[in-house]
């Protein structure tokens, strides 16, 4: 007998949450012969579900919010032997997996168009003993975008995090950088890293245009800036992106890489698909295909 949890944020997609739940509901009881729904209450709540969920052998487990509920889900499973194939119904403000996957962004729609027979590997980001699905993102305007509040991100959605970021431009910091990228070491000076596991970052899909969810890579861009006007020119060619080295923009793909700043004394934290992660050192790698997920 086949059986699906389906895990609900309920503080995600406003009043209209419920019937959405209804919706999902119904759906996955055309596919599956058991629908059991569990209702987050707090953070780690998501994580915990699909563990238990995995472990009792379930067929499949859903999501249904936003972003941070999908990486907890994921989370939950990524560290088991036995992964049940996953799957999500979006409700979040920037939805970058949805993005990345091509699942509608509207929840209804999303929905209505799931078909169990569509599944595809994905890759796993896993940055020291956590995990992400799309980004690390390291600096001055990662560090700006920690302090982006809900009630910014309800209003302005996906240009929050890019509002905030260009208030904070005044006050940008350069760092120097040590990298150790598949063995080998570099230094750079930079105010921002970006570190992507798909082509969405941020609602925005051109930034890493050539990523895919199971390339079995990461990807990394970061601004060659050293000063302000360096900063300024850099930013639209971040935003506008091609995949590609520039003048203004380093990329470059990996499979594993450690970061550390070249002050020891000095400390900065990094943003893990848009929530505040470690402070500096972070080791980051790809699990390749390491989750079936339905798309």
């Amino acid at each position: 007998m086949s059986k699906v949890l389906l895990i609900v944020n309920p503080s995600s997609g406003g009043e209209k949450a419920k019937s959405y739940e209804e919706l999902a509901r119904e759906k996955l009881a055309e596919c599956f012969d058991e629908v059991v729904v569990k209702h987050t209450e707090k953070g780690g709540d998501a994580a915990a579900f699909a563990k238990q969920a995995a472990e009792d052998h379930y067929d499949s487990v859903f999501v249904m919010g936003g972003d941070g509920t999908v990486n907890e889900g994921i989370s939950g499973l990524a560290e088991l032997d036995y992964r049940p194939t996953f799957g999500f119904f979006p409700l979040g403000t920037v939805n970058d997996l949805a993005r990345a996957l091509g699942i509608p962004l509207d929840a209804e729609e999303a929905i209505q168009n799931l078909d169990i027979n569509k599944v595809k590997p994905l890759d796993i980001g896993k940055i020291n003993d956590q995990y992400f699905m799309n980004v690390v993102a390291i600096g001055t305007i990662p560090e700006s975008i920690n302090n982006v509040d809900s009630e910014d991100k309800t209003k302005w959605g996906k240009f929050a995090y890019f509002i905030s970021g260009f208030k904070q431009l005044m006050d940008t910091s350069f760092y120097e950088f040590h990298l150790k990228i598949d063995g080998e070491e570099r230094t750079i000076k930079s105010s921002t890293l970006l570190i992507g596991s798909t082509n969405s970052i941020g609602g925005f899909e051109s930034i890493l245009p050539e990523a895919t969810v199971n390339d079995g890579l990461l990807h990394l861009l970061y601004l060659k800036d050293k000063n302000l006007l360096d900063t300024l020119v850099s930013v639209p060619d971040l935003i506008s992106g091609n995949g590609e080295e520039s003048d203004n923009i380093e990329y470059l793909t990996f499979k594993e890489i450690t970061v550390e700043l070249a002050d020891a004394n000095a400390e900065l934290s990094v943003n893990v698909d848009g929530d505040e992660g470690d402070q500096l050192p972070v080791t980051i790698r790809v699990l390749p295909s390491h989750l079936n997920v339905y798309y």
